[in-house]
């Protein structure tokens, strides 16, 4: 503990870091932490499990004072690292009681406008915020400390006007903390309009390349679900990660498992509040050794001891594919990243290939038998079909479907898709804690 105390940070952060098992500082942690107490602006580059919410945390409870109205907000890109970073500052906060609330979508604003009556500290997703701004149900006027955390994130998802509004009604004199896994041109834009004189920090990379894996398979595309097939049931111990493209696949890929008796929970955006929740805790608790997912659980959440990465589907960018593989390997235990690269995903995949330093093993695709009938588009596909949809609607005279700033049609999680009731929906629609997973293997 002696290096924490030499941070700077208080007693009663110090008894919580120490109940938690930590003994040492991480690398942003130590470079940042004394400049956050001194009051400085900080940009951090950071990746996630970093340790970066004690960063953040140490200053903000360290100057927020207990039933004088809101005076720190923390935005973030999704309902889930809202909660994570409110239940880490709940906890580190726990000697001075400072009340902390998460609000996001997807739930009711009335307990929220309750709450925000009795607030500290909030932590929440753009969307939201501004809802309540709107409503004028938050007040930020007495703002000391605002805090982006994954602001590259939420640049990708277009909440950039959102966070700029937000920032606008927050008071001119306050600190203000940037944290990013990477620091883009727009980022360094975004610092120079609402920063004052803001240090940068940099980490190494959180990944240890001696203990990662990585290696991809180039399988015909209707062989890509019996491959997954096949290399599931022969790992039945790891705790895997299967990322998609889009909301439709990530449902149609867990129905399919679920077929073949191989036990898979799904999340995406589509879902409810509760049932990604729901998903996430079964996952967290090994109820469940499989989470197929879109790429909201790639950043900044909180998921131990990943041990394997299937790209089911090629991310459309590197920087994407860092933040998959990112899920494992950590904390000095070995990970392993397995890709899928059909005949349409060469160009994303070449890119890959370019900017990650470490190499990627090509393996030659066994032959598997085939099972199940279901059929995956690859990202050249789903181009074409968002190509064709588009003129389509231009004939209709309606313009081609528009997607967020950041966000290729092809690639987005998109809203449409998450209408549907799918596999997802239907899975987790009622189920609750010590339903009927099964522990420890993937099989049923």
């Amino acid at each position: 503990m002696e290096k924490f105390k030499k941070l700077g940070i208080s007693e009663g952060i110090l008894s919580a870091i120490k109940s938690s098992g930590f003994t040492e500082p991480s690398e942003i942690q130590e470079k940042a932490i004394p400049l956050v107490l001194q009051g400085k602006d900080v940009i951090a580059g950071s990746a996630t499990g970093s340790g970066k919410t004690l960063v953040f945390g140490a200053g903000i409870i360290d100057k927020v004072k207990k039933g004088l109205g809101i005076q720190a907000i923390i935005m973030t890109p999704t309902r889930e690292l809202a909660e994570q970073v409110a239940k880490h500052l709940r906890f580190f906060s726990r000697h001075s009681g400072l009340n902390v609330r998460e609000i996001y979508g997807g739930v009711g604003m009335g307990p929220q406008i309750s709450d925000l009556r009795h607030t500290d500290i909030v932590v929440g997703t753009p969307g939201r915020i501004l809802d309540h701004l709107q409503r004028r149900t938050i007040n930020l006027s007495r703002v000391k400390i605002l805090v982006l955390d994954e602001a590259d994130r939420m640049l990708d998802m277009g909440f950039i006007k959102d966070v700029e509004k937000i920032i606008a009604c927050c008071p001119k004199e306050r600190q203000t903390m940037l944290f990013s896994a990477t620091i883009s041109k727009e980022i360094v834009r975004i610092a120079d309009r609402h920063m004052k004189n803001p240090v940068q920090v940099s980490v190494n990379n959180q990944i240890d390349p001696s203990q990662l894996y990585q290696a991809f398979y180039e399988p015909p595309i209707e062989q890509k679900f019996s491959l997954l097939v096949h290399l599931l049931k022969l790992e039945k111990n790891g705790v895997v990660m299967v990322f998609c493209n889009t909301r439709r696949n990530v449902d149609r890929l867990t129905e399919g498992l679920q077929e073949q008796k191989i036990h898979a929970i799904p999340i995406h955006g589509g879902l409810s509040q509760n049932q990604r929740s729901n998903a996430l805790q079964a996952f967290h608790e090994r109820e469940a050794l499989i989470l197929v997912c879109t790429d909201v659980a790639a950043r900044g959440l909180d998921i131990k001891n990943v041990s394997h990465i299937y790209n089911f589907d090629i991310p459309s960018t590197p920087t994407e594919y860092i933040h998959r593989i990112g899920r494992t390997a950590r904390a000095g235990k070995n990970g392993i990243a397995i890709s899928f690269v059909c005949s349409g995903d060469h160009g994303e995949f070449k890119q890959i290939l370019k900017s990650v330093s470490c190499t990627i093993e090509r393996l030659n695709t066994p032959k598997v038998e085939r099972v199940g009938s279901i059929n995956f588009k690859s990202n050249d596909d789903r181009k074409m079909s968002n190509n064709q949809r588009g003129k389509g609607n231009r004939s209709f005279g309606r313009g081609p479907s528009r997607s967020r700033p950041g966000h290729s049609n092809h690639n987005r999680d998109s809203k449409s898709e998450g209408r549907r009731e799918g596999p997802s929906r239907r899975f987790l629609r009622g189920k609750s804690r010590g339903s009927n997973f099964p522990r420890k293997s993937f099989r049923r």
